[in-house]
């Protein structure tokens, strides 16, 4: 079997993933990167957007991140996230109605604090929507 990459993807709350695979695709603020073994060192800030996960069978696992960054080494891959949602956790049904109900919330907001609050929950479901 081929050399694997060491991969983990944490976010505030937990370890999301943790395990050799065979390369991680990232959404680095500059650009999309793929990392694979002996992969040389590099720290990106990461955008919104989907990591991809491609084991040594070939399948895949695609993880949407909020923020963070990452770091490969030559040891492996570490992204830290200010968030990760598995993307089979999502329905494309209730994610349209928490987008409607974040615009009502946008709208009917009574102070620019408030509205602001709103408005940065509304993006991250966009965010959230566009990467279904």
């Amino acid at each position: 079997m081929a050399e694997q990459l060491k991969f983990e993807l944490v976010a505030p709350e937990r370890l999301v993933f943790a395990g050799d695979v065979t390369s991680v695709t990232v959404p680095g603020s500059e650009g999309d990167f793929t990392v694979f073994v002996g992969h040389a060192p590099v720290l990106s800030t990461i955008r919104p957007g989907v990591v991809t996960i491609t084991a040594g069978n070939g399948d895949q696992e695609r993880i949407f991140v909020r923020g963070g960054f990452a770091e490969a080494t030559l040891s492996g891959l570490t992204v830290l996230a200010e968030q990760a949602i598995a993307m089979s956790d999502l329905s494309p049904d209730r994610l349209a109605q928490q987008v409607a109900n974040a615009k009502d919330d946008v709208a009917d907001a009574k102070d620019d604090q408030a509205r602001a609050r709103a408005q940065e929950e509304l993006d991250h479901l966009e965010q959230l929507q566009a990467a279904l």
